[in-house]
């Protein structure tokens, strides 16, 4: 069973996502192994400058790397320049993942100004939801629940259609 690791910034503030998320994740139970970091999120002033934004972003990348590494991973950076897969694609992926023998996933999710370019070096695919932008916290939900459609998809369920 493949291990994923959902590696974030920030927790999740409204109840009506968190029920979201513990849903996504009690179905999800039945297909991988998958654990929720939540890391904190740098404070930022309301009109942050870049010199603040790159701190920032540098400050939260050093609590990611040490749960990024490892030889039988493989990380996805979640950014807006990611690629754009489709829930097949994403499917097709994740069992090529689990089939060139990869045990574990970290999928990683930046604070609402992203994420470093030293945690995207490190990424074996940056990976973009959309050209649209979401709120922050929606896209742990929508990751959760494509991360679900395409284990459903894998299995041959009837939950995509």
């Amino acid at each position: 069973m493949l291990n994923v690791n959902i590696i974030t910034v920030g927790k999740l503030k409204e109840s009506y996502l968190r029920d979201a998320a513990a849903e996504y994740t009690k179905r999800l139970n039945g297909f991988c192994r998958l654990k929720i970091t939540e890391l904190a999120e740098s404070r930022l002033p309301d009109d942050p400058s870049e010199k603040e934004i790159i701190a920032a972003l540098s400050k939260e990348s050093e609590a990611m790397l040490p749960m990024i590494g490892g030889g039988n991973v493989f990380n996805i950076a979640m950014c807006i320049e990611g690629k754009q897969l489709s829930s097949e694609e994403l499917a097709q992926k994740l069992q090529k993942i689990a089939v060139d023998g990869k045990s574990t996933v970290n999928i990683i999710i930046g604070s609402s100004f992203g994420i470093s370019e030293s945690i995207k070096k490190t990424a074996d695919l940056r990976l973009s939801m959309s050209p649209m932008t979401f709120p922050h916290q929606l896209a742990r939900i929508m990751l959760l629940e494509q991360l679900y459609r395409a284990f459903q998809i894998n299995a041959g369920g009837k939950y995509h259609k």
